[in-house]
């Protein structure tokens, strides 16, 4: 029996969406450049989402596109587009228009741009793990908490809606708040981890103060601002 070359199957992966609130390319290079500066092993070569919901069809869609493109980013597709006209220039520049709907129940979003969040979504019950996080492995808990009563390998990725707690040493990501929400919040009993985010909002571990590494720890928004507290 002959057997196909290809096959389509469904898959899951992360991607950050990136938000532009400015139809400026050069200000959107701009932008984007400083932010790949602060943290080139999270963004260097960074796969993307482009939402355009707050753009109109008289934006310069190709010169924004080769603004993002010249910063190294690549640009998966984009989404959030409402007007018939820049929705056809997309599609003509080679690029997917994405369904929202589909990236919020595939993809986890993650600002890299100051967001405006949508209407905070019902928390429903929290999402508890026991086992170990492997390298690789990514947890996503939507509309609720994630609490994680083991350890977090290197590689794997926490993401919730809600807060995340760790109950064990936390190597990996955890990004809290995908949804906008800014008064989520990340605890950790040993901080050790690759990246942390709420809300969008972002350290990696270079960024994370070292009196802090290793510890129980609380990150929180004060004012839009990054804050890790020592707990013990």
């Amino acid at each position: 029996m002959s057997h196909s070359p290809i096959d389509f199957k469904g898959s899951n992966f992360t991607f950050l969406v990136l938000y532009l609130y400015d139809s400026d390319h050069a200000i959107i290079r701009k932008a984007i450049q400083k932010k790949v500066d602060n943290a080139p092993t999270f963004l260097r070569h960074a796969p993307i989402i482009v939402n355009v919901s707050m753009l109109s069809s008289k934006v310069n869609w190709n010169h924004i596109q080769h603004a993002i493109l010249e910063t190294g980013l690549s640009i998966v597709g984009v989404s959030g587009c409402r007007d018939e006209k820049l929705k056809q220039v997309i599609m003509n520049s080679g690029l997917a228009i994405l369904n929202e709907g589909a990236i919020d129940n595939s993809y986890s979003n993650i600002y890299i741009s100051k967001s405006i969040p949508d209407q905070i979504k019902g928390k429903s019950k929290t999402r508890l793990i026991s086992s170990p996080v492997r390298s690789g492995q990514q947890i996503y808990a939507k509309n609720t908490d994630l609490v994680i009563i083991n350890s977090v390998s290197e590689g794997a990725e926490l993401i919730a809606d809600g807060n995340i707690h760790v109950y064990g040493s936390m190597r990996g990501r955890a990004l809290a708040g995908v949804d906008g929400d800014e008064s989520c919040q990340i605890f950790c009993t040993h901080l050790l981890a690759e990246l942390l985010s709420i809300a969008g909002q972002y350290w990696m571990m270079e960024q994370i103060p070292s009196n802090c590494l290793g510890k129980t720890s609380r990150l929180y928004l004060e004012s839009g601002v990054l804050t890790l507290q020592n707990l013990i």
